[in-house]
C-alpha cells in the first residue's frame, strides 16, 4: 500500500523548525523560494515515467538545482535575444578571459586565455576527449562509484573501461592508488578520467592525491582527463584543487574540462570549456576541436558564461553555505531518523551520497521502497558502478522544504517496513 503523507504532518512529526534549524533565508537570495517546474519539459520531471515508472514521484535525482538562475544571467539571455538578428556571432576574447581570470582568482589556477577553447557541454566533451585521444579498443581507467556517463561514454564508442574502485572505510572515500599503480602498469590505459571533485561521493581530492595521480600517469603515459565540472561548489570552505596544477608533470598530461553549468545552475546552456596546458596536447586538440567547429559557442553560451563569470560570484558566495546547511541538515536527519543509514557527508556539490546497506533491505527492495512508498526519485547508486550497490544519489540542492519533505518521505516509509521486495 502506497503510504505518503503531507509535509505538514511531517513537520509537526519531526519539528524540523527547532530541532534542525528549519528557517527562512535572510540573504537578498532566496534559496528557500519554491518554483514549479513541471510542464517545462524539465528532465527532472519528463523521464520519471521512463525511469521510475511512476510520474508522482518527488524528483530528488537529476543533477541539477531547483534555485533560480542568477538574474544576471537571464538578464544577458534577454538581452541576447532582443537582438533583432540572431546570426552568426564570433566570441569575443572577453569570454576566454572571463574563463581564465576566473580560474584564476577563484582557484589560484592561472592559465592563458589562449589555452582555454569551448566545448558544448562537459559529457559532449568527454566523448570528444575519447574519440581524439584514443582509438577504438583503448583501455580507459575510471574509479567507480564514479558519474554513470564515463562508463557509457567510453564503451558507447568503442573503448574498454577498467577500474580502480575507490576504497570506502564507513565513513568516506580515498583512491586506491597502490592498486591504481598496479593496474596502470598491467593494462597500459590509454587514458584515466579524474573526476575532481569526485560525483557521487562528494570529495574534492586533496593535492598530494591528485599529485601521485599525475605521476603515476606521467610515469606511464597516459593522458589524464580531469572533469572539473563541480570544482565551484566546494562547500567546506576550502578551494578547488585543480589537477593540472599540482605539478609540471600534471601540467603536461593533463585536459581539464569544466563549466559554469553546475555552478549557475545553467545547464540547460551548452556552455563548457576545455583546458590544456601542454602546447603539444593543445595544438592537436584544439585543431581538431575547430575543424568541425564543436569549439564555436552559440550565442546564448557566450553571454551566459561571460555574466556568470564576472557578475554573479556573490550569488555563489550565498549558495554555498545554504548548499552545505543543506547537507548539514541531511545528515543529521538521516542520522536521528533512519536506523541503519549513513550519509557520506560530502566537501564538494549538491548530491548525498547515502549508504542503505545496514537496513537489512536488498538493492531491489530499496529501489522499490523509494519508489513505491516513500513516492521519491533518487538516483540509483548501482547505476554509479557495483560499488555503488545499496547507496543512492539524493540531490540537496533544492529549497530546504523540500528537501525536509523528501527524507521525511524515506525516513517513514522505512518506519512502515511495507515494501514489496523486502528482505525478512
Amino acid at each position: 500500500m502506497l503510504f505518503l503523507f503531507s509535509f505538514v504532518t511531517f513537520v509537526q512529526s519531526y519539528d524540523v523548525s527547532n530541532k534542525y534549524n528549519f528557517a527562512p533565508m535572510t540573504q537578498p537570495f532566496d534559496f528557500d523560494r519554491l518554483i514549479d517546474r513541471r510542464g517545462t519539459d524539465a528532465t527532472k520531471y519528463a523521464e520519471l515515467a521512463e525511469k521510475y515508472g511512476r510520474t508522482d514521484l518527488l524528483p530528488l535525482w537529476i543533477a541539477d538545482m531547483d534555485f533560480a538562475t542568477p538574474t544576471e544571467i537571464t538578464d544577458a539571455l534577454v538581452d541576447c535575444v532582443r537582438c533583432p538578428v540572431l546570426g552568426y556571432t564570433t566570441p569575443p576574447a572577453s569570454l576566454w578571459q572571463s574563463i581564465a581570470s576566473w580560474l584564476g582568482h577563484r582557484h589560484g589556477w592561472h592559465v592563458s586565455p589562449d589555452e582555454v577553447d569551448y566545448v558544448p557541454g562537459v559529457k559532449k566533451a568527454l566523448g570528444l576527449s575519447v574519440n581524439y585521444f584514443t582509438r577504438p579498443g583503448d583501455k580507459i581507467l575510471i574509479q567507480p562509484p564514479v558519474y554513470h556517463s564515463f562508463h557509457s561514454v567510453i564503451e558507447g564508442n568503442g573503448r574498454r573501461v577498467i577500474t580502480n574502485p575507490l576504497v570506502f572505510d564507513g565513513e568516506t572515500y580515498a583512491m586506491d592508488l597502490d592498486g591504481l599503480e598496479h593496474i596502470v602498469a598491467d593494462e597500459h590505459p590509454t587514458m584515466m578520467i579524474v573526476c575532481n571533485p569526485h560525483n557521487p561521493v562528494g570529495i574534492q581530492w586533496d593535492a598530494d592525491t591528485l599529485r601521485r595521480v599525475a605521476s603515476i600517469c606521467y610515469r606511464y603515459g597516459v593522458l589524464l582527463l580531469s572533469d572539473e565540472i563541480y570544482a565551484d561548489l566546494v562547500i567546506d570552505g576550502s578551494r578547488h584543487i585543480p589537477t593540472a596544477s599540482v605539478s609540471s608533470e600534471a601540467a603536461e598530461i593533463t585536459v581539464t574540462l569544466g563549466a559554469p553549468s553546475k555552478t549557475f545552475n545553467l545547464p540547460g546552456i551548452a556552455a563548457a570549456w576545455t583546458v590544456v596546458q601542454s602546447p603539444e596536447l593543445r595544438r592537436g586538440w584544439f585543431d581538431w576541436l575547430h575543424a568541425s567547429e564543436f569549439d564555436t559557442p552559440p550565442v546564448a553560451a557566450i553571454y551566459s558564461t561571460i555574466a556568470a563569470y564576472t557578475r554573479c560570484e556573490e550569488w555563489l558566495d550565498a549558495l554555498l553555505p545554504y548548499l552545505a546547511d543543506n547537507c548539514g541538515f541531511a545528515t543529521r536527519f538521516i542520522a536521528d531518523n533512519m536506523p541503519g543509514v549513513k550519509a557520506v557527508m560530502p566537501n564538494a556539490g549538491f548530491g548525498l551520497w547515502i549508504d542503505f546497506r545496514d537496513t537489512g533491505l536488498s538493492h531491489e527492495a530499496l529501489t522499490d521502497m523509494l519508489v513505491n512508498v516513500a513516492a521519491v526519485a533518487v538516483s540509483d547508486g548501482a547505476s554509479f558502478g557495483t560499488e555503488g550497490t545499496g547507496f543512492v544519489r539524493l540531490n540537496v540542492g533544492v529549497p530546504r522544504s523540500v528537501l525536509a519533505e523528501g527524507l521525511g518521505r524515506i525516513a517513514r516509509a522505512l518506519a512502515a517496513g511495507n515494501t514489496s521486495a523486502a528482505v525478512s
